[in-house]
């Protein structure tokens, strides 16, 4: 029996698709999730994403459907019904390196953030919401539940109550972040300096994006940097985003200055692209980023 899923309407089909039997819908919000998850499918045409190269192999057509399966509108569909998508629905949370994993399931609540989650010993840590999907769900419990439900900033939250009944794990946000939805969240931080929360963990104050906006740092080599620090797919550069600066853009550059303090190999956004360097490398771009955010004050540089 082929589970159940939700996806585009064929009535919808954006004409910019390839002919085949993946298309992307006129309901795509632009979240740039399948251009990163399968870029030898999925394109930017116009202010949304389309189909510019149908799958020809199995590991672009596995790329696809987790592309399908992550979009946050369901906006990506298939002529066809995928007899294959159970298979996929298991293949998340995805390994990213060592023990942390990408979470895939993006929320349209939270515009279709990226979630991941750090399988541990003292137990584990899903950082930011994605969808509470059942699939995901059973795969999580199967490594073991969630301990600690980590929200970078009010804007990713998504469905943190759902994760919160099913697995009763420890929600932590800054105080600043706390609003009517996430009031009742179980650890609210009050930090303005860095804070140890466990041995191998620790979350760093970068105010700017939003006011009580926090990164996590894993084992030195990991940083979560929910919507403060991003690779930037357009201008090529590590950086902070300017037009979606909700608090200050002078402490998003204060913020990520203070990074420059720590080692780590791998950048983990909500939104933007990922980023891995050696630790040398990753503080060379981070400079770069830096220079450039502060000739780039102004919106839409």
């Amino acid at each position: 029996m082929i589970p159940k899923i939700t996806m585009a309407k064929v009535t919808q089909r954006r004409k910019e698709n390839v002919e085949g039997d993946f298309f992307v819908d006129d309901t795509c919000i632009d979240c740039d999730t399948c251009r990163w998850i399968a870029p030898e499918i999925f394109t930017r045409q116009g202010d949304k994403s389309a189909v510019y190269s149908q799958p020809a192999t199995a590991k672009e057509r596995q790329h696809s459907l987790q592309a399908l399966l992550s979009c946050p509108t369901s906006s990506i569909g298939t002529i066809n019904k995928p007899q294959d998508i159970r298979q996929i629905q298991q293949s998340f949370p995805l390994l990213i390196d060592d023990n942390v994993y990408y979470c895939g399931y993006h929320s349209e609540k939270s515009y279709g953030a990226a979630s991941y989650f750090i399988q541990r010993f003292e137990g584990n840590i899903l950082i930011d919401s994605p969808r509470f999907n059942t699939p995901l769900v059973t795969q999580l419990e199967k490594m073991g539940g969630v301990k600690y439900l980590y929200l970078t900033h009010q804007d990713d939250v998504a469905d943190h109550q759902l994760f919160r009944d099913h697995f009763n794990c420890d929600r932590i946000l800054h105080q600043n972040e706390i609003k009517r939805q996430t009031e009742n969240v179980e650890i609210k931080l009050d930090i303005t300096e860095p804070w140890t929360l466990a041995q191998d963990l620790l979350i760093i104050p970068t105010p700017g994006h939003s006011k009580g906006h926090t990164v996590l740092l894993y084992k030195n080599k990991f940083l979560f940097t929910g919507d403060h620090l991003a690779w930037s797919n357009k201008i090529q550069k590590l950086v902070g985003f300017r037009d979606y600066c909700w608090y200050s853009w002078q402490k998003v550059i204060e913020s990520t200055e203070k990074l420059t303090q720590y080692n780590f190999e791998w950048i983990l956004p909500g939104h933007g692209r990922r980023y891995q360097a050696s630790p040398s490398e990753m503080q060379r771009q981070l400079s770069i980023g830096i220079d450039w955010m502060k000739e780039n004050t102004t919106k839409n540089s």
